[in-house]
């Protein structure tokens, strides 16, 4: 009987679990100023539990379990509502309940469509009568808990005003899915504070509408200047120019130097013009088909970047707008690539001096897969910039699919960055001053916290996708509501005028000004200035062509030293046992002992840039260690875990070696190299492929970035990537790195592609594309069974020498003029045939690596032909099918070089559609039948 009653009487308690809620509330309150709460909860919070005989924050957990022991004994005092009696006790719980429903669910009833159109399910949880309250209770004055307003109580009908102005007005804030307590309050005391409307001075309101003027103007003029010409017009979006200037500003007022931004088309060229200030005159003539000849292939208007600076509070801000494919997403990655290299040079590791902002489509960022790799990337060691602001210019329609069911499967298209728990701030595209108020929100919750922010600007597409489209044709309804719909600024205008912060007269000379600032051709952006804060210097690598001259040779002793040094291990620091032998072996090989081996070589390489002075980047999937457990860059201490690299603790002064594991992407981190690369010159930065044939996924960068970025944009870029390729019986995807697909990208000089074959060849190459001072992506058909191959060994008197071999002519001892026969080839086959050749003792067969398959070294072969002007049988080896690697791209190559009258065929494997075959007695057969292809010449 004892224990019913009990329970009965904890279930009806203020204090059981039903109403942890007003518990918590007033417990957090207590935390922050015990005097918030009525003395009877004070003493009752006091009798907490303490350690050491201090006060702290304890687990809610326990907080729970004391209170629960306290009403068992009776001794829960419920003093502290007992004035207001059972029912008051409750409606103040519920009170709480109701301010928290707000804060979970108000985004769904907030007013954030221009147009009208959204159909949001009704929210019961908002409504006064889920708590059990009603209009009889607006007078009633109610304890508001953490509530941030200014005051501790209110009455309800105040209350429930304020609520739906913050919570439900043009702003609708989603945060309460974030864990982070503090992240959470901060937000909710910046939002309730201020109601979620900014105090705008009338100098901050006019020039927001000069924004809203300027973004309406150039969209009116290139209209009318060009009917017809697509132009992906921001109208409907306008907010989005005071906007990006409100960012950019803020951010120079915190102490940010950089703004780099990422964007789609949409609106590109309206941001070029009035935030960026490029020259008008300079679009118009774009638009008449005028353009610089000197500029390789150019690219559309809507793709193209810009730099300049931008005056802020703080000083000025340098601006660059990243150069975009129409792969849309795909420039996300990229800024934050550049942004982390800007970061580094300036040694800034928290993001401060540096901001990147994206800009999307609501359809883009919910349906392309590299927006995922990118929030994962976020706040990972290697790949973390601070945080990013993301804006998503919501159109509510991708391209012509309006139906949200066909678009995406969430609520709202920014559901996505709830994985990374990022706050997702929706705002009304035609209310500017909420506009202002999240953007200065978002900046100051990235500067906080350093994480992602998300700002859902929902708009509308005044015209089609393009403005050759139709969009009646398949969004009837929608746009015959835009067609009656005022333009922003025209909204704008009419509430400043009603509330007299200007004049209609004063409205239309701003118009006026604008649109002669466009006749007149100048910049029309007042922030504008030259360019002074931009913190590189590309003009060293400007101009260089494949000959320009470098000295990357090294003494023996240097060699030695550094090589000694990147093998000592740290006292007590105990190796894994196969890491402690190669590092054994690799301190022999350094000794003059052994010949060096593949990893011993490429360490040497980077320790001797890095004795230089020169920085190196290293990321992939398994670059610490090297995914063939050659590399073991990053020391693990097998006792606690430590870690310990010794490339970076070579010399006093050195340059910086950074190597990470990247996250398990290939788009999204090779995207992030190449914007790394684009924005630091002087850095090696290598990326490295688990296999080379991952590197598939990231197929968008290597066609629209890396293979054609100098041709259409005028971008260097040193990235290199490392891709194992080498045909070991490992089936159709551990093969091939798609060799093919390189060569067939391969023009106007754009990058390297080399298979590299021993280890002085890599120590070199990894050399040259550092000291020499060129910035073309390098591409390497890096070994897999080479790295320990007994006979792909070097001496440290190659590796001195300094030079890549781009042609490695016959290395045994066989008379040239005996020859009948010259295979060519490259890569890991060199080494097969070479067996076969010994072992079958054929001394009429001449074997030549082609070490650089483009550019192809016409000199040097031409330079090997003489010694076998004579031969007429010439032979090109591979190991892909013959349909890939080499063949089909590169034989007019093989046909330009040979003697006159002589003759190319093909050894290899024949065409297939997959890269290899899955059973290693197939693939044995297969091998076996190709090298005998190439060297028995009984066979013809």
């Amino acid at each position: 009987m004892h224990e019913s009653v009990m329970k009965a009487w904890w279930d009806s308690s203020h204090m059981a679990g039903g109403n942890a809620a007003y518990v918590e509330e007033l417990y957090e309150a207590y935390l922050e100023d015990p005097q918030s709460v009525s003395e009877e909860w004070r003493s009752t919070f006091d009798k907490l539990p303490k350690v050491d005989g201090v006060s702290i924050e304890t687990r809610h957990s326990v907080v729970r379990d004391e209170f629960k022991k306290m009403a068992a004994m009776g001794l829960a005092a419920r003093a502290p509502v007992a004035a207001a009696g059972e029912v008051g006790d409750q409606k103040q719980i519920k009170v709480l309940q109701l301010i928290n429903a707000y804060r979970f669910r108000g985004h769904q009833h907030a007013n954030l469509d221009p147009l009208g159109l959204w159909q949001q399910e009704r929210v019961r949880d908002l409504e006064l009568s889920h708590h059990s309250l009603s209009e009889q209770d607006f007078d009633t004055v109610f304890n508001l808990g953490s509530y941030a307003v200014g005051q501790e109580k209110m009455p309800l009908g105040e209350l429930f005003k304020s609520l739906n102005r913050t919570y439900c007005g043009s702003i609708g804030a989603e945060y309460m899915h974030i864990t982070n307590t503090e992240q959470k309050r901060w937000i909710q005391q910046y939002l309730e504070a201020a109601e979620a409307k900014p105090a705008l001075t009338k100098e901050q309101k006019v020039n927001v509408l000069k924004g809203l003027i300027a973004a309406d103007g150039m969209e009116k003029y290139l209209g009318a200047k060009f009917p017809g010409a697509k132009r992906f017009s921001l109208e409907g979006g306008d907010s989005l120019v005071p906007m990006v200037k409100a960012l950019i500003s803020g951010a120079g007022a915190a102490g940010s130097k950089e703004v780099v931004i990422g964007m789609a088309h949409r609106g590109r060229l309206n941001l070029l013009v009035n935030v960026l200030g490029k020259n008008p005159s300079v679009l118009f003539d774009e638009f008449s088909g005028l353009h610089d000849e000197s500029l390789g292939s150019g690219d559309v208007k809507y793709h193209a970047g810009y730099s300049s600076d931008f005056a802020t509070p703080g000083g000025p801000v340098h601006l660059a707008l990243a150069f975009n494919p129409s792969h849309l997403e795909i420039v996300n990655p990229v800024v934050m690539g550049s942004v982390r290299a800007r970061l580094d040079r300036r040694g800034c590791s928290d993001g401060s001096m540096s901001l990147p902002i994206t800009i999307h489509g609501d359809s883009a960022i919910a349906g392309q897969g590299v927006v995922q790799e990118t929030f994962n990337m976020s706040q990972t060691r290697g790949f973390q910039v601070g945080g990013t602001v993301r804006i998503v210019v919501n159109n509510q329609v991708g391209f012509t699919t309006s139906k949200t069911e066909d678009t995406r499967s969430t609520q709202y298209c920014t559901d996505i960055a709830k994985m990374v728990q990022a706050p997702i701030f929706h705002v009304n595209a035609d209310d500017p001053e909420a506009v202002i108020f999240v953007s200065q929100m978002a900046l100051d919750y990235r500067n906080t916290f350093k994480r992602d922010v998300v700002i859902d600007l929902v708009c509308y597409r005044r015209h089609g996708h393009n403005e050759a489209d139709e969009p009646n044709a398949t969004q009837p309804l929608m746009y015959q509501k835009i067609k009656k719909h005022p333009v922003p600024r025209q909204i704008y205008a009419d509430q400043l005028v009603a509330e007299g912060t200007v004049t209609a007269h004063e409205v239309e000379k701003l118009i006026s000004e604008y649109r002669a600032a466009l006749d007149h051709g100048a910049c029309v952006v007042e922030e504008w200035r030259p360019m002074t804060e931009h913190s590189v210097d590309w003009t060293p690598y400007i101009g260089h062509d494949w000959d320009v001259p470098y000295d990357a040779s090294l003494s023996l002793d240097t060699l030695k030293q550094l090589g000694e040094k990147v093998c000592e291990i740290p006292e007590g620091f105990k190796l894994q046992s196969r890491v402690n032998k190669l590092y054994a072996d690799r301190l022999s090989m350094m000794k003059g002992e052994k010949p060096l081996d593949w990893g011993a070589a490429e360490t040497l390489a980077y320790a001797t840039l890095l004795a230089e002075k020169t920085d190196i980047r290293f990321t992939g999937q398994d670059a610490g260690r090297g995914t063939f457990f050659h590399r073991h860059a990053v020391m693990h201490n097998q006792l606690d875990a430590a870690e310990h690299i010794p490339l970076q603790h070579i010399a006093e002064e050195q340059g910086v070696f950074e190597i990470y594991d990247s996250v398990l992407s290939e788009e999204a981190v090779m995207a992030f190299e190449f914007g790394y690369a684009t924005a630091e010159p002087g850095t090696l930065t290598i990326w490295e492929a688990q296999f080379g044939d991952f590197a598939n996924g990231a197929q968008v960068v290597i066609d629209q970035f890396l293979s054609s970025g100098e041709h259409k944009w005028g971008r260097l870029c040193g990235l290199t990537l490392l891709l194992p390729h080498g045909y070991e019986g490992q089936g159709p995807e551990h093969s091939s790195a798609r060799l093919e697909r390189f060569l067939q990208l391969c023009a106007d000089h754009n990058w390297q592609v080399c298979v590299p074959s021993t280890p002085a060849q890599v120590y070199n190459m990894l050399r040259r594309q550092a000291v020499r001072p060129m910035r073309r992506p390098l591409i390497v058909m890096s070994p897999k069974s080479l790295l320990r191959h007994p006979q792909a060994v070097s001496s440290l008197e190659e590796l001195a020498s300094g030079v890549f071999h781009n042609v490695i002519d016959e290395i045994d001892d066989i008379n040239p003029a005996k020859v009948k026969r010259v295979v060519m080839c490259s890569g890991k086959v060199y080494y097969d045939l070479l067996d076969y050749r010994r072992k079958n003792e054929i001394e009429d067969i001449a074997i030549v690596r082609i070490e650089q398959l483009y550019p192809f070294p016409h000199d040097e072969v031409e330079k090997m032909v003489e010694r076998y002007k004579h031969v007429k049988d010439w032979i090109w080896c591979q190991e892909e099918p013959q349909n890939q690697g080499a063949w089909y791209c590169s034989q007019h190559h093989f046909w330009d070089s040979i003697p006159e009258g002589a003759k190319v065929t093909y050894a290899g494997r024949a065409a297939s559609s997959a890269p290899a075959v899955g059973y290693l007695s197939v693939h044995n057969q297969q091998q076996k039948k190709l090298v005998e292809e190439a060297l028995e010449l009984n066979k013809d």
